[in-house]
């Protein structure tokens, strides 16, 4: 029963929704309320590629993971109406969703009656009991629909393309391979974590860089730049948590958090990983949509990357050129060492973002000033003060900016572990957040003793689920985790470090060898 403030908004349909979006209107369902946030796109800090995925959906489990109580309590002036019963997402338009008009939609729902369940008709399939980590206000249910993702290709008797008909059987073997596999939910996900102290990782952090500056002075250059590389690699940890607003909670407190460890320190940008991340978080494992996965000519790791697919993030054709043909097919060769050159594109993407792009709005605005005055300071004291000042050749300076940037490998190994070998298919609008990221998300296991190399980031299923817990809470998150997978029936992708290295290696190979065939087509 909804309460006296809810009843201020109308009770809208499933076409009232869908004529909305027709006429360009941005959307999106949140706790039941029918939000239309055209007005707050172009403010919104996270980016808006991140609202344009969740246009026409139930983006209460996003919300709730990825923003505080406050922005949340801001959200409510966006409300326009409500729901009932359970929603049925759409395919934003973002990611190729047609709408129709509101006389065509409303139709079309009179004489299909498919606006929404009513939570009575639904009852027979709720979860006897609730999920230990998802506050079960929602049936679970298994979908029974014959319907296929709209994403599933189909192509006529006039194809005569081998190459996308050996691309689109791809398609259609991997979806009905996840299909079978896991199950369809809808949970939805509320978790608050109070702060805990990072005076140990300070510790830590402090000694790593005194130990960077001392045999810099001892003119022990290799050696310095590994400390130096540790450091980095160790302190983006932090800077993680503080984009994800997982250490004060607070917006802007934690913004400059992440701008001090990753312009000031680093000398890559915050507002660039927020947007990026942001979206990651949302279409993970996407081909199209994620840019995390979106690596071409470097890595494909889909079959559907073998050809030119259109990034949404980018807003651009990803072209599978002739440079793309050379080095797909022998990707599990050049993994390692390319993983070796990340930083160097870090470095790219963080000018592109400040320079390049259009200069955030909102209440953040003036956190694009902050990271200016980042990047000022960060080729001060590392530019200035380390590689021309403190080193005496040339040579030295070669190498020791080679070895400290090497040094973040491990970095990129590890985040790409936990969604390289994973699934990339499209289930469709009506999968549920918990197991969109079960399913595209990896752990990679290790003793507690070596949570401080791996940064928490090991549990990136878990991180998923929850991405505002600090990942010094993780490990215990993992075990309601596993709870709520045996629970209803999700596999939990949980491998060792060198297993899911294996894993990795063999997805890259995997499709390395259909490129090599789709080639002979």
């Amino acid at each position: 029963m909804a309460n006296s403030n809810e009843r201020e908004y109308p009770v809208m349909s499933r076409a009232d929704v869908e004529g909305l979006i027709a006429q360009g209107r941005k959307i999106i369902i949140v706790d039941h309320f029918v939000m239309k946030v055209d007005a707050w796109l172009p403010y919104h800090p996270g980016g808006d590629k991140a609202i344009m995925h969740m246009v026409g959906r139930d983006a209460t489990d996003e919300v709730n993971g990825l923003h505080s109580p406050e922005a949340r309590l801001m959200m409510d002036r966006y409300r326009i109406g409500r729901i009932e019963g359970h929603w049925h997402n759409f395919l934003p338009p973002i990611q190729g969703g047609i709408f129709r008009s509101p006389s065509a939609a409303e139709s079309h729902d009179e004489k299909h009656q498919v606006s929404v369940i009513p939570e009575s008709s639904s009852a027979s399939s709720r979860s006897q009991s609730p999920s230990p980590i998802f506050d079960d206000s929602e049936a679970r249910h298994r979908s029974t629909g014959s319907s296929s993702p709209s994403s599933v290709s189909s192509y006529s008797e006039q194809e005569v393309d081998d190459g996308t008909a050996f691309l689109d059987a791809k398609t259609g073997e991997a979806i009905r391979l996840d299909l079978d596999k896991y199950p369809s939910l809808d949970d939805r996900t509320q978790e608050d974590i109070i702060r805990k102290a990072y005076a140990w990782e300070m510790f830590r952090y402090t000694l790593l860089f005194s130990l960077m500056l001392l045999f810099l002075r001892w003119k022990w250059y290799a050696l310095s730049a590994v400390f130096l590389g540790a450091f980095w690699h160790q302190i983006t940890f932090t800077a993680h948590d503080a984009g994800h607003m997982g250490i004060t909670h607070n917006f802007h407190v934690d913004t400059l958090i992440g701008a001090l460890i990753a312009d000031f320190i680093g000398g890559l940008s915050i507002g660039w990983w927020k947007r990026n991340h942001n979206v990651h978080h949302i279409v993970t494992n996407s081909p199209e949509h994620d840019p995390d996965i979106e690596y071409i000519p470097f890595f494909a790791v889909s079959h559907r990357m073998l050809q030119s697919l259109r990034s949404t993030y980018y807003d651009t054709v990803m072209e599978y050129d002739a440079l793309a043909k050379i080095l797909i097919p022998i990707q599990a060769w050049t993994y390692y060492i390319i993983m070796l050159f990340g930083r160097f594109n870090l470095y790219r993407l963080a000018y592109t973002h400040l320079f390049l792009s259009p200069r955030p709005k909102g209440p953040g605005w003036w956190h694009w000033y902050v990271e200016v005055v980042g990047q000022v300071a960060f080729w001060a004291w590392f530019g200035y003060g380390i590689i021309y000042k403190a080193i005496d050749s040339n040579w030295a300076r070669l190498v020791f900016i080679l070895i400290s940037h090497m040094g973040q490998a491990p970095l990129h190994v590890q985040l790409t572990l936990s969604h390289f070998a994973m699934s990339t298919a499209d289930l469709g609008p009506g999968e549920s957040f918990p197991q969109r990221m079960l399913r595209t998300t990896m752990d990679v296991d290790c003793p507690p003793w070596l949570d401080f190399f791996h940064g928490g980031l090991q549990f990136q299923a878990v991180h998923h689920l929850f991405p505002r817990v600090p990942r010094h809470n993780l490990r215990r998150a993992q075990k309601l985790v596993q709870r709520f997978c045996d629970d209803v029936g999700i596999p939990y992708a949980l491998y060792g470090f060198v297993d899911a290295n294996v894993e990795v290696v063999g997805r890259l190979a995997e499709v390395g060898r259909q490129a090599t065939i789709l080639a002979k087509c």
